[in-house]
C-alpha cells in the first residue's frame, strides 16, 4: 500500500510539472493580441522604435499640420496618405525588424520589432 501510494503522488508531480512547462512554452500564443500606439508629430514618429508581437496592431495618428504616409521600405506596408487628424491601423503578421519611413518626407524613420508568438 506505501509503494502504491508513493507511485500515485510521483505521477500526480509529474504530470504537474509537465503542465506547467507546457503552460510556460506555449502561454505567448494564448496571449491576446496588443494595440501600440504611434504619433506622427513635429516631422516625428514618436515612439520610434516599437517593439510588438506577432498579432499585434499598430494605430499611427497624425498629429502634424501636413500628411504624412507609414511605408514600409521592404514593401511590406503602406499606409498612402494619412491626413492631419485621421489615423492609420496595421496588423503585424510577420516577425523581424521591419523599417518604415514617411514617403513624402523620407528622412522620418522609424522601427517595428516583430516578435514571434
Amino acid at each position: 500500500m506505501k509503494r502504491r501510494l508513493t507511485f500515485e503522488v510521483v505521477a500526480v508531480l509529474v504530470a504537474t510539472v509537465a503542465l506547467l512547462i507546457f503552460s510556460m512554452r506555449h502561454g505567448a500564443a494564448l496571449a491576446k493580441p496588443t494595440t501600440h500606439a504611434v504619433s506622427i508629430e513635429n516631422m516625428q514618429f514618436q515612439p520610434e522604435v516599437v517593439t510588438a508581437s506577432s498579432g499585434d496592431t499598430i494605430v499611427w495618428t497624425n498629429k502634424d499640420l501636413f500628411p504624412h504616409t507609414v511605408t514600409s521600405t521592404s514593401g511590406d506596408f503602406d499606409s498612402r496618405e494619412i491626413k492631419p487628424g485621421d489615423s492609420w491601423t496595421y496588423r503585424v503578421s510577420k516577425a523581424g525588424d521591419l523599417a518604415y519611413i514617411c514617403s513624402i518626407h523620407p528622412t522620418m524613420k522609424a522601427t517595428l520589432n516583430v516578435k514571434a508568438k
